[in-house]
This record gives structure tokens, sequence and C-alpha cells, in this order.
């Protein structure tokens, strides 16, 4: 039976991966920051991801779990048309803290050059998806029936 107490904001802000699909098709795993009711991700000319939304913006992006022996199973599914837009330094922290962890020097230095490289050098970007549509789904159960 379906959870009717499922919260968007509170799964989302899970360290989750989630998975984006691009016309092409291409569909890539990505962390992501649900923030402002959109969807953040760090791409840039280094990445397909950048080139393809530049050419085509329309996306979906995927964010599930099934556990299960636990019976949750949960997903939330966006489509919209993606916008690359500047990069800046508190949300990519925020990003990348909360699949990191809060302390930076422990960080891998390839995700603390995202923060402190010269974005216009780089070309760090955010892609950024306001959901046109957003579907949320628990199909969660009890495994023990």
């Amino acid at each position: 039976m379906p959870n009717p107490d499922f919260d968007i904001d509170s799964f989302l802000s899970a360290p989750l991966t989630a998975r984006i699909a691009t016309n092409g098709p291409t569909v890539r795993p990505v962390w992501f920051l649900w923030e402002e009711g959109a969807f953040w991700i760090l791409t840039g000319p280094w990445a397909g991801l950048h080139d393809r939304v530049r050419a085509d913006p329309r996306v979906s992006l995927v964010v599930d779990v099934c556990d299960v022996p636990a019976g949750h199973v949960r997903q939330v599914i966006a489509r919209g048309s993606a916008e690359l837009v500047p990069f800046d330094i508190p949300r990519g922290r925020r990003k990348l803290a909360r699949y990191l962890g809060p302390d930076e020097s422990r960080w891998d230095p390839r995700f603390v050059r995202y923060l402190y490289d010269d974005p216009r050098r780089r070309g760090t970007t955010w892609l950024r998806l306001v959901p046109a549509s957003l579907m949320a789904r628990d199909l969660s159960y009890d495994p023990g029936r």
C-alpha cells in the first residue's frame, strides 16, 4: 500500500544517486542537490552531459531506492528543460558535503578542485532542472507478508 506520508523534500535531501536522461538517448548517474525546487548537477565542457543539454535541454531524471529486505521502494521522476547556469562555491560546497561529509580536508582532491578552480577556465557550471512535472511514488511494502 503506498505511503501517503512520502515527504519528497526529505527523500531528496538524502545523498542518493540520480540518473539523468538526455536526448540521444543517454542515461548517466549523477550526484545532485535538491534546492529551491530544482535539481542542481555539476557539469562542464569535459562532460557529455553539458554538450547534450546545450544542444537539447529536455531531460528526465529519476531518484529511487529499492531496499527489498526492508520493503522500502520509493521513486521521484522529474521532467523538464534544464538550463546551464553559472557555478557558485556555496552551493557547490553544500552539494559535495552531502555526499563527502562536511570536512573538505578529507575530500578527494578532484572534488575540491570543482570548488576552487576558476570556473571560467575549467568551465564548471550548474545544470539546473526546475521540473515541469514531478511525480513521486512510495511503493513500499511489508516484507514480512
